[in-house]
Parts: C-alpha cells; structure tokens; sequence
C-alpha cells in the first residue's frame, strides 16, 4: 500500500511533463499505466537531482537532458502479480528510462573582439559554464555494464536451450507447436529481449558517441579560431592547440583559409610602383609593357611584381635574372615573368654513321641520360650505328566545303592530276625561297574535302612556312572553284601535335630508319643479359605486348623519353613528340645467333635548325654541340636532317639499354638509386 500511496504522490507531482519509457531507443508513451517512481535521493517530483534546480522549467530548444529511472509499472488492474510479471518482461525487453524532454541554454559564446588574428595569438576560447560531464549510454544500466552483460548472455543461451528442448518434446509427443504454455511464452520474451539488449550492446559506443555531441553539434562559422593563425611571411601556420577545461565538450571550427595577401617587393624607380598599381587596378594591360617600355627585361620584372600582389602568391623560386627576353618577344612566349631551369646532361659519344656526336638530354628524370649514355657505349663498342633518311617533308591539310560531294570530287580529281601539279607547285613555292611542293593527297567526307599539302621546308621545321603555301593555293583555286568555302586551314588531315595513322604510314616531317649490330660480348659485359633474352622480350611487349594494348605508333619501349629529352634541350616544340615518338622497335638474332641486330624506326620526326626556341642561346648551345646550329647554306636542309638521324640513333640506344636492363631485371633497382631524391623537401618547403 506504501507503494500504491507513493505511486499518487509521484503521479500528482508528475503533471506538466511529457513521460516516455524508452527502449533502446523506441520511446513509448504511458498513458494507461500509472507510474510510481522509485528515485533516489530524489529532491524533485521526476527532475533529476542534478538539474532539479537549474532547469526544471526552461523552455530552451537548444539541447535535450536524458534522466535515467528506476521505475516501476502496474497495469490498470489492482493485480500486483501481474504487474510485478509485466515489470520482469519489460525490463528484459532493454534498459529503460524516463525522458523528460528539456532544452539546456545553448553555451556561450566568447565575447572576445574580433580583430586582427596575430593580437589574438595566445588567446583561449575557454567555456566551463556546463558543470556536467556528457551522459553516457551505459549509465542508465541498473547494475555495472559487465554484470549486465553476464545477466543478459545467461539469460539468452539458457532460455534458447529451454525452448529448444520443449519443442523437441512436442515433436515427439505430436503437440502442435502454436499451443504454449505460460512459462514458454515468458521464456519466448526473454529470449526476444536479451537477443535485443546483446544486439543493442555492440552498439552502444556508437550511441553514445551520438549523445555525447548531441547538445555541440553545431558551430557558429563566423567565430574565428586562434588555432590558425597568419604570420609576418604570409603563410598558413597551425599552432599547438590551447588548453580546454574539461568540464566542456566543444567542437572547434574548421579553419577559415586566410584571403591572399598582395606580396608587395621594392621597385627600381616610383615610376615602376605606379605601373605595377595600374597594372593591378586594370588600367594598364600586362601584354601592352614591352610596346609602353620598351624594354622587354623591365616589363617581366613589373609584370612579375604585379602578378604577386594581385594573387598573394611568391614567385620567389623562378629566376628573373639571367636571361635575354628581348629574344623571345614576338616568338617564343608572350607575357614573360621568368624562366624555368631544365638540367641539361650529356649521353654518348654516339657512333652515327663514322661520326661521333655527344647528346644533349634535358630532363628531370633520373636514370634517362645513364642509360641512353649505357646504349651509346654499347654501340659504340659494336662498330656503331647508320641511319636512311627516307623522306623529308611537312604536312598541312585544309578542309574545304562544296554544296554537293560532285563538286568536292571534282576538286579532288583536279589536284591529283599530274598535269595540273607544277601549276599548283609555283604557286605554292612563292612562300618561301626553300618550301617546295612534293605532293597531295585528298580524301573526302561527304561534301568536304581534306587536302594534305606535302613540301620539304629546308632547315626549318616549316609549320609557318608551308601554311603559307596552302593559302596561296586556295586562293588561286578560288577562280574556278569560287563555291569553294574554306573552313579551315587545318582541318587535322596533317596531323600535327596527335596521334594519327596518316603520319605513321605516310610519315610527316623527316622518316629515318636506324639500325645496328651488337655484338654478343658486349650484350654480355655492357648490357649484362642475353641475345636471345632480348628477341623475345622485344616480340613480347614492344610487339605483341603494343598490339594488345591498342598502340598507335608506340611499339617501341621509351622512344618519346629519348625524343623529349633532345627537343627541349635543342629548342623544338615539345608538344611534336606525340607524333615523332612514332617507333619501331625490331630485334633479332643474327651470326648464327651469336649478335644482335636491332633497328628503330621513325616516320615522323619533326625538328628544325632555324626558328622558334632553337634561337635562344641555350639551345643554340645545344645545336652547336652537335654540329648542327643554324642553317646550312652549301645545302640548304642538311642540318635538319642530320638532326633528325641524331635523334633516331639515340632512340636506338635509349631503346637498347632499357630493353637490357628489363630483360636482366635491373629496371626496378636502377630507378632505386638513381631516380629518388634523398632531400628532405619538407624542410626545403618550409
């Protein structure tokens, strides 16, 4: 009766609050049960003590405060047993609580002045206003977590091996298995609550994970943070955190990326100061300084300054000094703000045709100038190398548009006649003193024509050169085919700068074929492996191996490394790799399989002695080295072609040596040693 009468009390004082019992995780209303709380230590009606008398009545929505009970629940009948049985099954069935929903003021914030981040430097956002640690999930549990958990896997192993052997009984006395008795249905609880609370178990790190930032899961984006701050030298640095109370669970903000900051560096004169100003403020176009000043050194230097402060960002680590930049005004780069450093390094001596030439290589891979050096000596040794030269001519291709395909077709049939080709070649030669017209070839696609114009170009590369060519054609075709709409002057027919059929059967630019025979001891001693280990790696990945994959004109192993190397190092344009690393790498046994012969070949080597990057004075450095620098005037197209059988022989011994060092497998160790930096770059960042 004592707990009848306290039940009244309890229910009385409980009026105004919303009552759940929450089981792992499902809150039930009670309104059909009377509820008799058994607190202890209580000092308010269902109020926890520790909030009894903070926030008993606050209507805050920033927070929910979570109380555990001990409760008790008796059925609207007066019978006691029945509701001592029902708190059994219920307490079984999860760890329950009352949850009486209340909204905790949200934390204050600092009150600290926003201002400049470095005055803040040493300052802490401190919030011990929350004298109450987070709740954990495990302190609603009534006994400690590990008896808890002995209880519950007790209670579900054994009450499964009860119900296992009633079955097996009924089984055997032919009882239906729906007819149970009380006890089977109490022990069909118990199994379905334990199974519960040990499923529920395994996740109570998670949900308590959840409870634990449920009131500090949000942050306010426009407080700043102290733990990143912006030093003298304009740089992100992140400082040791400050130390938090540990009566508060906060979350710090992400860090807010500082807005660059100009990088200001003194200049020459004020007059230069007030250029970089307009410069910035957009009244001065940067591309307009060479023409303005008249000097092309003092226009990337202003040029530079001005792009430092309108990104904030250094360009400290580019060289400014030491170069003429009146040398590449008008054609070679546009808008200079320095210069990048390429290592240059030297393979060879490379045996070519009974003369010996020292190979410049620009690159920053390691282990490239070693063994392209290891392949030059190992021909060497072998009596060298000699290269054909089997065509020599630069391609542009125009596409052209007619109303009706006849009227294409026409056009087509009129510059493949050879009666009509020397009329078209001395309008074409008028370009230029060396451009000479070799051939056309057409090929239609419903109404448009491609034209592909074929002429040698002398020393030059002779991009600029033969496009002039194309264009005084089309327009002396123009009196009689005046319905002809010029689309455009390329119309990727060439091809140039991708890769493409046409240029590896019918080659672009020079096609040189190399070859060379090594003999079986210096296979042995220089590239240590085997003739016949080579054969076969060669038929394996540089044939079948490219086939399989698809290549086009990339049936060799690295030609494009050796091919990269010399054009940046000789001033060609870099983006001509793609179709003069065309190759072909052929290896087989000869002497009665005692040597090995090995041929590249290339049909589309695109290089130039005279223009472009090849007048800059490094690169001429480079052509010079070789023999080659500037044009031939005894005979005019020599240098180029040389060039270009320089090239494919040290593509053989590029091809050569790293073929060796696969087939002896010495590929993966070499790169070990020569190809990895022992600086330690974070301290060279910093």
């Amino acid at each position: 009766m004592d707990r009848i009468a306290r039940a009244k009390e309890s229910e009385e004082n409980a009026k105004g609050h919303v009552t759940y019992a929450t089981c792992v995780g499902t809150r039930l209303p009670l309104p059909s049960y009377k509820i008799v709380a058994d607190v202890l230590k209580l000092r308010s009606p269902l109020v926890p003590p520790a909030t009894a008398n903070t926030h008993a009545h606050t209507n805050d929505e920033s927070s929910t405060s979570f109380t555990p009970w001990k409760i008790i629940i008796i059925t609207n009948t007066t019978s006691t047993k029945k509701g001592e049985f029902l708190l059994l099954s219920l307490s079984c069935a999860g760890i329950f609580y009352m949850d009486t929903f209340r909204r905790l003021p949200k934390p204050l914030r600092s009150t600290a002045p926003h201002g400049n981040l470095r005055k803040r430097k040493h300052s802490a956002v401190v919030d011990d206003r929350s004298p109450s640690t987070a709740p954990k999930a495990s302190d609603a549990l009534p006994l400690p977590l590990h008896l808890t958990n002995a209880v519950f896997f007790t209670l579900f192993f054994s009450v499964a091996y009860y119900l296992l052997h009633r079955w097996r009984d009924k089984i055997r006395n032919s009882i239906p298995l729906h007819i149970v008795t009380l006890s089977e249905i109490a022990a069909i609880v118990s199994l379905i609550a334990s199974f519960i609370y040990l499923l529920g178990f395994f996740g109570i790190d998670f949900v308590q994970s959840f409870i634990a930032r449920a009131s500090h899961d949000v942050w306010e984006l426009n407080d700043t943070n102290p733990n990143y701050l912006i030093n003298e030298d304009h740089r992100l640095v992140t400082c040791p955190p400050a130390n938090i109370s540990t009566k508060t669970n906060i979350v710090s903000a992400p860090p807010k990326l500082p807005a660059s900051e100009p990088i200001i560096t003194p200049l020459a004169s004020e007059e230069d100061e007030m250029i970089v100003n307009s410069i910035v403020n957009g009244t001065i176009p940067s591309y307009s300084l060479e023409s303005k000043l008249g000097d092309c050194k003092r226009a990337a230097a202003i040029r530079r300054e001005a792009l430092q402060r309108m990104t904030g960002r250094s360009l400290e680590g580019l060289p400014l000094e030491g170069f003429d930049y009146g040398s590449i005004l008008g054609q070679c780069c546009e808008m200079p703000v320095g210069y990048v450093q390429i290592p240059v390094g030297i393979a060879g001596p490379l045996l070519l045709d009974g003369r010996e030439y020292s190979i410049p290589m620009a690159t920053t891979e390691g282990c490239l100038v070693a063994s392209t050096n290891r392949g030059c000596k190992a021909i060497y040794l072998s009596g060298g190398a000699t290269s054909v030269l089997l065509k020599d001519g630069m391609t542009r291709a125009p596409v052209v548009r007619f109303g009706t395909t006849t009227r294409a077709a026409e056009l087509k049939f009129f510059l493949e006649d050879p009666h009509n080709f020397d009329a078209l070649a001395v309008v074409f030669n008028r370009s230029s003193r060396f451009a000479r017209l070799q051939g056309i070839q057409c090929s239609i696609a419903g109404k448009n024509l491609y034209i592909r114009f074929s002429c040698s170009t002398g020393d030059a590369m002779g991009m600029n050169m033969v496009s002039k060519g194309v264009q005084n054609v089309l327009e002396f075709l123009e009196s009689d085919f005046a319905d002809m709409d010029v689309i455009g002057i390329s119309g990727n027919f060439c091809s140039d700068k991708k890769p493409a059929a046409v240029n590896w059967i019918e080659g672009r630019g020079k096609s040189v074929v190399c070859e060379a025979i090594i003999k079986e001891e210096v296979v042995k001693k220089v590239l240590k492996t085997d003739v016949a280990l080579l054969v076969e790696l060669n038929m394996l990945k540089n044939l079948a191996g490219s086939a399989v994959a698809g290549a086009l004109g990339g049936f060799n192993a690295h030609a494009g490394n050796i091919v990269s190397a010399i054009f940046i190092a000789t001033g060609q344009d870099p983006a001509q790799n793609v179709e003069s690393s065309h190759c072909i790498t052929m290896m087989e046994a000869v002497n009665d399989g005692k040597d090995l012969h090995i041929s590249v070949t290339l049909p589309s080597i695109e290089v130039g002695t005279v223009g472009g990057g090849t007048q800059l004075a490094s690169q001429s450095a480079c052509l010079n080295l070789l023999g080659v620098m500037g044009a031939c005037k005894e005979s005019p197209g020599s240098y180029s072609r040389l060039l270009a059988t320089i090239v494919a022989g040290s593509v053989l011994a590029g091809e050569l040596s790293l073929m060796s060092a696969i087939a002896a497998g010495q590929l993966v160790k070499s790169h070990m040693k020569y190809n990895r930096s022992s600086k330690d770059v974070s301290k060279a960042a910093s």
